[in-house]
């Protein structure tokens, strides 16, 4: 944790980690300040490390209120959890592409160490404005990660910074930045004097011992209903015909209920009338 002076330090201590990693590549003297792009466009090599925007962490914003004991003396303070966008410029003699060369410088740099050094820290803190910040003693380490602008919010942003031209630039993001309050937490008190009892099965205050295998006759008979009876099969693994006494002492089935249907009885067709015989003589029967 640190206190309310770790957001100027982190600005102050990102700048001098660029100034101080330029080289081999950049072999010329360049300004690195902690301020917002100029107004007018310098020409010497210059960096400027802006703050645009101070932000809570999302990950910790649940964890910033101070922690009480049931008594309400305080056992934790209250922190607030931080993460610092920075806009990272670069100027110089156009011709040369002087701010082309402190960019790539710039990006290497953050890439190499993306963790802010604690020699770089305490440095920084040498500034007398700085002076009593803590953020070298904090155990949260810094940590610097690239993001991606699109043109609109690109657009958005130089348009914030009144008549400043746009430059070529990257931005970065800075965090965890913790920030504690400035009430003390109370230590918590040791154990004076340990207790320990140790008491038989049926003393007055004693656990009462689980009681095993007592349960009602329905709750066994519903857990442990009996088996069905086993069903005769062939050696085909159809189930075996019952025999036909068994079938014959089987009562007869009731009649269906209600009034039967009459059945419409159809006619048959008459037989067709067949001519009488006749006789040879020629006469009919």
């Amino acid at each position: 944790m640190s206190n309310a002076l770790a957001i100027a330090h982190v600005s102050q201590a990102l700048a001098l980690l660029i100034e101080s990693h330029l080289q081999p590549e950049i072999d010329m003297a360049v300004k690195v300040e902690p301020r917002k792009p100029p107004a007018e466009p310098p020409t010497d090599p210059t960096i400027s490390v802006f703050l645009y925007q101070v932000a809570p962490d999302p990950s910790r914003r649940n964890d910033d209120l101070p922690t009480r004991a049931p008594d309400g003396t305080l056992v934790r303070r209250a922190s607030t959890a931080l993460d610092l966008n920075y806009v990272i410029s670069a100027y110089g003699d156009e011709t040369e592409l002087v701010g082309q060369r402190l960019l790539g410088s710039v990006v290497r740099t953050l890439h190499e160490i993306p963790v802010l050094p604690r020699d770089v820290i305490r440095l920084a803190g040498e500034k007398p404005y700085l002076a009593g910040s803590d953020l070298a003693e904090t155990a949260q380490r810094v940590r610097f990660t690239p993001n991606v602008m699109d043109v609109d919010e690109t657009s958005k942003l130089w348009g914030m910074l009144y008549q400043t031209p746009y430059a070529l630039s990257v931005v970065y993001q800075a965090s965890l930045v913790l920030i504690d309050g400035l009430e003390t937490p109370t230590p918590a008190k040791p154990v004076e004097r340990p207790q320990v009892r140790v008491l038989p099965f049926g003393a007055p205050g004693a656990p009462v011992p689980p009681r095993v295998g007592a349960r009602a006759e329905g709750t066994v008979r519903a857990e442990n209903p009996a088996p069905p009876k086993a069903v005769a099969k062939t050696a085909a693994g159809l189930p075996a015909k019952a025999p036909a006494k068994a079938l014959a002492e089987e009562p007869a089935k009731a009649p269906a209920k209600g009034p039967a249907r009459a059945r419409k009885s159809t006619p048959r067709t008459a037989k067709r009338a067949q001519p009488p015989a006749r006789r040879a003589d020629g006469e009919e029967n």
